[in-house]
């Protein structure tokens, strides 16, 4: 089996002023990668947006809540699409105390996100939304770490993570808006309707609060709320 996992986050960067981060991955079988984007660009057809139109959280308004909700059902609606979130309180954090940087800090979370979507029995391709230019080096530690740990000694499991647009991967876009949902939901937050119509839609459909950990086996929404130490 190959598996794609496409990855985006929310609130990582370290003096944001937004005290809750969270990283997302969306993951599907590869053979399915193709017809996921095209039922999603065939939502934003239905609802006249361009192909071309990036679908993102900071984008939902009242006026498109119903082309957002729209991607949510697809998503609960598909059972070939899962999710997983960690989500980390970042007052919590004393880099110092540990020796690291947030970017160190930032990929060992990375780590948390991916190491428990990892089969041995499978090949994964994992797609990471840019974050800045200087993040080569550290996609290959984090590379390294996930095979080491997988025991992949000759690159069989983990495949070669590829950063990516996220205004030209549909899948990435999706795990966008989870991701945007999740952090709104912990952050407490209400001031936006359609977002919050989107949340209480994304609690509806999946069962859980948002706030709190899921049983590590969930597989449609997976949640691990990250303690400090």
């Amino acid at each position: 089996m190959k598996i794609n996992i496409y990855c985006d986050e929310s609130g990582h960067l370290e003096r944001d002023q937004v005290p809750i981060m969270v990283l997302g991955a969306l993951w599907c079988e590869k053979e399915k990668a193709h017809e996921i984007a095209k039922r999603l660009r065939e939502i934003k057809a239905q609802h006249r947006l361009p192909p071309g139109f990036e679908s993102k959280w900071t984008k939902i308004s009242p006026a498109r809540k119903d082309f957002y909700l729209a991607l949510l059902d697809y998503f609960f609606d598909d059972d070939d699409i899962h999710f997983r979130a960690v989500v980390i309180d970042k007052t919590q954090l004393d880099h110092p105390r540990f020796g690291q940087d947030h970017d160190t800090w930032y990929y060992k979370m990375y780590f948390e996100l991916l190491r428990f979507l990892i089969d041995p029995q499978a090949e994964h391709y994992i797609y990471l939304d840019i974050k800045d230019t200087r993040g080569g080096a550290k996609i290959a530690k984090l590379q390294e770490v996930l095979s080491n740990d997988a025991y992949d000694f000759d690159r069989q499991i983990i495949k070669p993570i590829q950063q990516v647009r996220s205004n030209q991967v549909e899948q990435v876009q999706l795990a966008d808006l989870l991701g945007g949902a999740i952090s709104y939901a912990n952050r407490g937050l209400a001031g936006n309707s359609a977002k919050v119509a989107f949340v209480e839609r994304l609690r509806e459909r999946s069962g859980h609060i948002l706030t709190k950990s899921t049983l590590l086996r969930e597989q449609k929404v997976n949640i691990f709320v990250w303690k400090a130490s």
